[in-house]
Order: structure tokens, then sequence, then C-alpha cells
């Protein structure tokens, strides 16, 4: 369980802090999201941002998105390793080894689903905060008013298309991640991981977070468009969120998602990894194939 504990505490860490330091990019993204009409690119945006609001402007949701990222990453990084485990254990060795794609898989999208209903009431916040100018400067104001006006389904109408984003978007950033470390140790890296020293190893770890999250940005971005077009309008449902948007309005903001999933992932990863070492929790050596398995193959004598 202490185990468990600290690798929850990791995530608070790596969730809570590298998310809130985006807050002006994320901010930016979703107002591109939600108005493309009026913040037409990246820099664009954030020059209409700092016009109309001040540098302080580029700084709104930022409490929503601490709280609720800190509890989301208690749960993604906590319950994967639980649910990693817990599988790893029901299948056996051997096909640990076979299936490690499919475990890390499952594991991680067994974790976000609880992760969401933690983060969706704080995201909803947030999104409102950021793309509706005069409801609410902080969540002070905001999450009375919301639920003042719509009740408890204002924090949780967007759960569904955050698993939709979210899950596929953790599934991705795991399994992409611990097989990229894997094929980066096998590959790039002229020394087994065991040599390396701790600073190489986290290097190698930020490596691999930037590359799954170049992927998972990719992956997610459609659901992440509907996400803050959801919570900025009242009313609103996913289809007909969808519908509204059309094929190429849910690709909206996807080079500042990159930018900001990318530099966010790898950051995470540092992070969590960093807590590991700092704890000297046990960090799992590269795969390799079980013995039993290589006497079935015929792969030893």
């Amino acid at each position: 369980m202490k185990y468990y504990a600290l690798c929850g505490f990791g995530g608070i860490l790596s969730c809570g802090i590298t998310h809130t330091a985006v807050v002006p990019l994320d901010l930016v993204k979703c107002r591109l999201q939600v108005d493309p009409d009026k913040y037409k690119s990246i820099f664009k945006g954030f020059s209409i941002t700092i016009k109309e609001d001040g540098m302080r402007g580029l700084a709104k949701g930022w409490a929503p998105t601490f709280i609720g990222y800190s509890t989301q990453g208690l749960c993604k990084f906590g319950f994967y390793e639980v649910f990693k485990i817990t599988y790893s254990d029901f299948i056996g060795e051997e096909n640990t080894y076979l299936w490690r794609t499919s475990l890390y898989l499952a594991a991680s999208a067994s974790a976000e689903f609880f992760a969401d209903i933690a983060l969706a009431p704080m995201e909803a916040c947030k999104v409102r905060i950021q793309t509706c100018p005069g409801y609410a400067s902080n969540l002070r104001q905001c999450a009375p008013k919301m639920f003042a006006e719509e009740g408890l389904w204002a924090f949780y109408k967007g759960v569904v298309p955050l698993w939709m984003r979210q899950i596929p978007y953790t599934m991705m950033k795991f399994a992409c991640f611990e097989r990229t470390v894997e094929l980066l140790y096998k590959r790039v890296v002229p020394k087994p991981r065991a040599e390396c020293s701790k600073s190489e190893q986290l290097v190698v770890t930020f490596v691999a977070g930037y590359i799954a999250g170049v992927f998972c940005a990719i992956v997610s971005h459609p659901a992440d468009s509907v996400v803050s077009v959801l919570n900025k309008e009242s009313g609103s449902s996913a289809i007909g969120v969808l519908k509204k948007l059309g094929p190429k309005g849910v690709w909206k903001g996807l080079v500042a998602r990159i930018i900001m999933i990318g530099t966010l992932t790898a950051l995470q990863w540092f992070i969590y990894d960093s807590v590991k070492v700092y704890f000297r929790l046990p960090r799992p050596p590269s795969p390799e194939m079980p013995e039993s398995l290589k006497k079935k193959l015929g792969l030893t004598e």
C-alpha cells in the first residue's frame, strides 16, 4: 500500500504541476476550439487574450486545473500500478511478457476510467472560466453558479466525452511510453538499463515521454474539441457539438495541443520517475522472456 500511495503522490505532482504550468497555452487552445473565427491562430489567440484581459488573463482557470489534474494524476498513476500488477498476476508471467502491450493498454484504460470521474467537475469549471467571458473569474464564483443553474449534472455532463478523450489518450500515453522505453534501451542506448546512471535513465524517460505525448495529442484531439465546446455551452450534447464542429472543426487547435501535450507528457513521466528515484521505489527493468517460455519455444539448451 505504501508503494501505491507513493506512486499516487508522484501522479499528483506530475499532473498537477505540469497542467498548471501550461494553463496559458491550454486557455488559447480551448478558445481556438470554441471560437475559431475570433481566435484564428495560436499567436492571434495570445495577442487577443493579452489585449483584452492583460497578462493575468492567461492564468484564467489555474485553480480548477491544479485541483482537477492533481486528483486525476493520483488516480491515473496510482491505479495504473495497481491494475498492472493485478492483471499481471492474473494472466501469469509468460502471458505478461507475450501480451505486455495489451496489459499496458488494459491497466491504463481501467485507471483512467476512475481518474476522469475525479477530473470532470474541475474540467467543467476550467472550460467555463476560460471560454465564457464575464461568466466567472475564478473557481469560487464558477462552481456555485454552475450548480445553481444546472445542478450536479453541470459538473458531469462532460464525463462521457472526457472518457472518449482521456481513455485513448492514457492508453497511448502508457503503452507507447513503455514500449518506447523498451525500444530505446534495446536499439539506441549503448548500454543496458541497469548500467545507466539515474540521470541517464531520466533522460530516456523524458525522450520516451515526449514521443508518447505527440501520439497522445493526435489520438485524443477530436474528443478534446467536443469537451471544450460542451462545457462552454449549457444545454448542449456531445452528438450536437460533434455535428456542429464537423470533420474539420474537431481538429482546430491541434498544433497547440501537440506542443502542449508533448511537453506535458514528457515532463509528467520525468517527474513521476524522479519521485520513484527519490523514494527508491522499484523501477522494473526492461521486459525479458521468462526462462519457462524460452524452454517451451526451444530457445535454451
